[in-house]
């Protein structure tokens, strides 16, 4: 057994203000997004959303049903978000190298 630290990893996406919302729904649908912040162009954070693994898909939409009204909200006045998407590493899927005989 290992005492090492998950693995988490980021990356940033830009999102037209039109998609944001469902961008943001599709990103909590995955299931291995740990955190999500959205930006404006200039960095500025507008929204933390931390996200629980192993919380069900239909509840946490439920639940961030005000949180995702305000994105939309927020992306009629806004042209351009960063979305920073911090996803947990050990989550994603192993791929097979070149000569691996399992």
């Amino acid at each position: 057994m290992s005492d090492r630290e998950p693995r988490t990893l980021t990356e940033e996406i830009t999102v037209q203000g039109a998609e944001l919302v469902d961008k943001v729904k599709a990103l909590i649908q995955e299931g291995n997004v740990r955190r999500l912040v959205v930006r404006r162009r200039s960095g500025e954070a507008l929204l933390e959303i931390p996200l629980t693994a192993g919380v069900g898909i239909a509840g946490v939409l439920t639940l961030m049903a005000p949180v995702l009204a305000a994105l939309g909200a927020m992306a009629a006045l806004i042209a351009d978000f960063r979305v920073q998407i911090e996803r947990d590493g050990d989550a994603s899927p192993k791929l097979p190298r070149p000569g691996d005989d399992d």
